[in-house]
Order: C-alpha cells, then structure tokens, then sequence
C-alpha cells in the first residue's frame, strides 16, 4: 500500500504542489521544532512574560474623563439655576397673602419640595462626577464600574428632561461606551505599584 491513498476522497487535491501538504514518498517526515522558551504547562502565559499593560492613559478613558468634568461643569449651572428658581418660588410663596387659595399653596409647596430635591440629585451626581473623573489616573476596576453605573444613571435620569437633558444624554452615553471598550478595560486593570 503507498502513501497517501490514491482512493482517500480526503486526499490531497490534483494539482498540488509537490512538497506541499502530505509528505511525499521516501521522505522522513520532519521532527516538530522545540520552542526555545520550552514548553509551559498550564497553557497560560510563560513565567517572565507580563501582559501588556497601557503605559498611558488611552485616548477613550481620557475622553471619557474630560466628558465627566463637563458633566460636572453643566451640573453647577444646573444647580445655581434650580437654587435661583428655589428662591423664586420662596419669596412668591411669602408674599401671597394669608388668605390666599389653598391650592395655591399646595401647589408652591410642591414646588420647593421637588426643587430641593433637584438640588440634591444635582449635588450628588455633581460630587460623583468630579471624583470619578479625579481617579481616572490611579483607580482600578471600581472606579470603571463606578464611572459605568454613573453613565448609565446619568442618561436614565436625563430622560426625564428630555430637551434639556439631551446634552447629558449624549455624553452619558459616550462615557459608558468609552470605559467600556477594551482599552478602557485593560487601563482599568493594570497592575499598580
């Protein structure tokens, strides 16, 4: 019997180079070529080989972190327009008079409540921003999920005041995506000395 098998249907095909594919006859077959580093078992990367780490912060994170400071920046103009409208509404609320409908007053009153209330979220996502974006530098993978939850948030949130919130909607959105590609990841987990 000769090798390969004239009638194997997995053959070589006709036309094939000679040399090329199955070995040819009379031809010992060649030994496999040792790796010079040697073979490592736990198929995980050699002893002394480290993975590749950025050295630098990627162009996406820094993105993302520039993104959060002006999340930040449009925040504070949130905050001293809600805390103008709080004043507003407060002295609009004093100089009615005492005898004035109830509804009325219903109605200021609800209207400070969810202004202070404005005024809290602002300062929270405000705060959360800013440090965030501050540890972008040397944070690991908690500062990454953290930077993701407050893009998700954010753009939730922003829904809610739609034509106003779409400059929030676009930039949560991109800072989610930035921290979440790959590079963003592998900033994120780099070793820290």
């Amino acid at each position: 019997m000769s090798y390969p098998n004239q009638n194997n249907p997995y053959g070589p095909p006709p036309g094939q180079q000679p040399g090329y594919g199955y070995p040819q006859q009379g031809v010992p077959p060649q030994p496999p070529q040792p790796s010079p580093y040697g073979p490592y078992p736990g198929g995980g990367p050699m002893p002394g080989m480290q993975p590749q780490y950025p050295m630098v912060m990627p162009g996406g994170v820094k993105a993302a972190r520039i993104m959060l400071y002006v999340l930040a920046g449009l925040n504070l103009i949130g905050l001293v327009l809600a805390v103008v409208g709080l004043g507003g509404v407060s002295r609009a609320s004093h100089d009615t008079s005492p005898y004035a409908d109830s509804e009325d007053l219903v109605a200021m009153n609800i209207g400070k409540g969810l202004l202070i209330a404005a005024i809290v979220v602002i300062v929270i996502f405000t705060a959360a921003a800013i440090t965030l974006a501050a540890q972008f530098a040397n944070g690991g993978g908690g500062v990454r999920v953290g930077t993701i939850i407050f893009g998700v948030t954010t753009t939730m949130l922003s829904l809610f005041s739609f034509p106003l919130g779409l400059v929030h909607t676009i930039l949560g959105i991109l800072v989610l995506v930035f921290v979440s590609k790959d590079d963003g990841n592998a900033w994120f987990s780099r070793p820290r000395y």
